[in-house]
């Protein structure tokens, strides 16, 4: 429910009508009467202290002066408007323009509606030859039903889908010849939502950078660069390669830095794996030497025969990782390839351990003085694959909590 507006404007004339209700009447008294009054109290019996205190003052109001409300620009044209309007168009009543069009077909229309409608008309009608108060405009190159379906927009913004849709290009120019917004942005919108194929792609993309329609050129470069090896081979791609071998240059530039593009995403969506399964695998070290995970554990600790299946997901790579490292005869880093890996998860730990002395992941402590005598090439190496695990794994967790 609103608050009540003090300041509002008709405030003052609602009181005004309830003047009668609200009026007090207010007697006088004399003096005298008023003294015998006050001489005839007789004093109260209670004490003091049973007296009730009086109320508070009222507190202070502060009142804001606030505008009066204003209702938002809107407009809502009922439906038996625009019929009026269709009505007036369709039936020429005191029409005085004549419009006539390249097949010598002639459509009625009225100066002053034509003049609001469209600045360009406007200009074209002040210049137009008058006879017998009727003034005469010829717009060629354009099929009638195309210029009726868009002089019809003009008085009542009302159109026929099969209309709209058999002449959207030629009213697509119409209305950017003579600056209807309005009408453009129709015919904009039926072109991507139903109208664009493969064949008419190329075609459209020319005539929406003639026509000033961005949104229109960026959807059509999309849907070429979506199913280019369909695009190059039609009829329109051929015509536009010899009328226009800027506009092809352009787009195969487009296309290849899209697939640049596309390739340095997925390059990267595979590094974020590899950074999140090197994650993994570090939990899983974790767990194994601390928690114990079915045979391979740490040695102080007993493990249950009827244990559930280990959650990590690395957990049994790691496992079978594990037996090759304690099995294998050729031990040394380099020479096995299993065996290396296996020397780089436990270098990765133990960079990545706060607590070796209390550490049970083997060698993890022997690391820990390996890395004071690395060269500084390969410490920064190692400190860059740091950072790129823990931001996984911050990734991961987040991911993680959110789900």
């Amino acid at each position: 429910m609103g608050s009540l507006d003090l300041e509002h404007p008709w405030f003052s004339s609602s009181m005004e009508s309830f003047d009668g209700s609200l009026y007090i009447h207010i007697e006088e008294v004399n003096a005298a009467d008023n003294v015998d009054s006050v001489n005839n109290v007789k004093p109260a019996t209670h004490s003091s202290y049973n007296i009730p205190k009086p109320p508070p003052m009222p507190a202070k109001i502060c009142r804001t002066t606030n505008k009066p409300r204003q209702l938002p620009d809107s407009c809502c044209v009922p439906k038996e408007t625009k019929d009026a309007w269709d009505k007036l168009f369709k039936e020429g009543y005191g029409a005085d323009v004549n419009i006539i069009t390249g097949n010598e077909s002639v459509i009625s229309a009225h100066y002053g509606l034509l003049s609001v409608a469209s600045p360009v008309l406007r200009n074209f009608l002040q210049q137009a030859k008058v006879r017998n108060g009727v003034r005469y405009i010829k717009i060629p190159g354009v099929p009638y039903g195309a210029l009726y379906v868009f002089i019809r927009f003009l008085y009542s913004s009302c159109y026929d889908e099969a209309e709209m849709e058999k002449f959207v290009l030629h009213l697509l120019v119409l209305s950017h010849s003579f600056s209807v917004p309005s009408l453009k942005k129709v015919c904009v919108n039926l072109l991507e939502r139903c109208w664009l194929t493969t064949e008419n792609v190329v075609d459209v993309l020319q005539l929406a950078r003639k026509c000033d329609a961005p949104r229109l050129s960026l959807f059509c470069i999309r849907m070429i660069m979506r199913n280019f090896k369909t695009v190059s081979s039609t009829e329109g791609w051929k015509v536009m390669k010899r009328a226009n071998p800027a506009l092809e240059q352009e787009l195969l530039e487009s296309v290849v830095e899209a697939d640049s593009r596309k390739q340095e995403r997925l390059k990267k969506q595979e590094e974020k794996k590899v950074y999140v399964q090197l994650y993994e695998a570090m939990e899983a070290l974790l767990h194994i030497w601390k928690e114990g995970c079915r045979t391979i554990g740490p040695c102080d600790k007993v493990l249950k025969g009827g244990q559930f299946p280990c959650n990590f997901p690395a957990c049994k790579g790691i496992e079978t990782l594990l037996r090759h490292f304690y099995s294998c005869k050729t031990r040394v880093p380099g020479r096995c390839v299993h065996c290396k890996r296996m020397w780089q998860l436990l270098e990765l730990h133990s960079r990545m351990c706060n607590d070796p002395d209390y550490c049970k992941v083997p060698l993890c402590r022997h690391f820990k003085e390996k890395m004071k005598n690395q060269s500084k090439k390969d410490d920064a190496k190692w400190k860059l694959l740091v950072s790129k695990v823990i931001a996984a794994k911050n990734v991961l967790r987040a991911f993680s909590s959110q789900r």
